[in-house]
């Protein structure tokens, strides 16, 4: 098995498992292996370093303690947070694992209604349909008429990776 780090022109970084480096390679030029955020099929193999687990402890504790980016606190009138260090990727890394974890929960917890969101969320809102979680696609003109009349809807972005069966 063979695991690597990979990048798509905007910079979305991801990891991809493959049985052999021929079957990533056959997979890239096939157009088969795509970016989970953005569908982009312009992939390219990050370099990486391979896991070597050390006997000590207290040596892995102080590697994984000087791996970590260091954030500034945030300031006194709370809008500034940097980053120290000039490779931030691992915690751009988590950020997108944590957003694609939160995003595949909510998938899991609501029903896919698809363009007839508007009229089920209605439905729901007047009790004219059991109430549960829904998701679909409707259009702003639509969404900004459910708020009006006091139906909560939240836009959330369209991600290629929630087109098919959730991982």
């Amino acid at each position: 098995m063979k695991v690597y780090n990979l990048s798509c022109p905007l910079d979305h970084r991801f990891e991809g498992w493959f049985a052999s480096e021929a079957d990533c390679v056959s997979q890239q030029a096939n157009g088969i292996l795509a970016c989970p955020l953005c569908d982009s099929t312009e992939i390219v193999r990050m370099p990486s370093a391979p896991h070597i687990a050390k006997s000590s402890s207290s040596q892995s504790m102080e590697l994984a303690n000087t791996a970590q980016p260091q954030v500034q606190q945030v300031s006194p009138s709370g809008d500034v947070v940097a980053l120290a260090g000039s490779d931030h990727s691992q915690l751009e890394a988590q950020v997108q694992a944590t957003f694609l974890k939160g995003m595949r929960e909510l998938m899991g917890r609501s029903e896919d209604v698809g363009s007839a969101f508007a009229e089920e969320a209605r439905k729901i809102h007047y009790k004219e349909s059991p109430e549960r979680s829904i998701r679909g696609q409707t259009t702003l003109d639509e969404a900004e008429a459910l708020r009006d009349e006091g139906i909560e809807v939240m836009a959330m972005p369209l991600l290629p990776a929630f087109k098919d069966t959730l991982q």
